[in-house]
């Protein structure tokens, strides 16, 4: 489309079904490749992505043709079947249900990128949940608590 320009950054936030440390070191490399390949593959720019054993971040480049929400059924869904196809788990990999979106301005860029390669250091003083809870105060997102990411013993 002539003359439309747009500068998106959403930084996505998304864990593992019920929060378990499934995914490991051994191949997070190969997980975080394939998904970057998702993101380009749908005419998006992958800035920054960072995995934890129970949840991943990243900060995406986003064209408007595609809606936040279809790229998040591609990304979770390509990449769970990635996952499941490499036997990289004992048991069958799911993504929890749902996702934290945040858009940053481009001023902001680079210390969203920090704080994204950061996070093992990040998650020596604090857990996933406290951080998400966190981002969704910061960004003044109002939330349902019975909503947010499920523990494993929250069934």
């Amino acid at each position: 489309m002539s003359n439309t320009y747009t500068q998106l950054y959403i930084h996505f936030v998304f864990a593992v079904k019920y929060r378990k440390a499934a995914i490991l070191e051994e191949w997070e490399d190969r997980l975080q490749k394939y998904m970057t390949g998702i993101v380009q593959n749908n005419g998006h720019k992958l800035i920054t992505i960072n995995t934890m054993p129970d949840h991943l971040h990243m900060l995406v480049g986003l064209n408007p043709k595609q809606s936040i929400s279809e790229l998040m059924k591609l990304v979770k869904g390509d990449s769970s079947e990635f996952i499941n196809k490499e036997g990289f788990t004992q048991r069958k990999f799911h993504w929890q249900d749902g996702y934290g979106a945040f858009s940053n301005s481009r001023s902001h860029i680079d210390g969203v990128v920090k704080y994204i390669l950061n996070q093992k250091e990040h998650h020596a003083k604090k857990t996933f949940r406290e951080e998400y809870l966190e981002m969704l105060r910061d960004y003044a997102v109002e939330y349902d608590e019975k909503y947010i990411f499920q523990d494993l013993l929250d069934g």
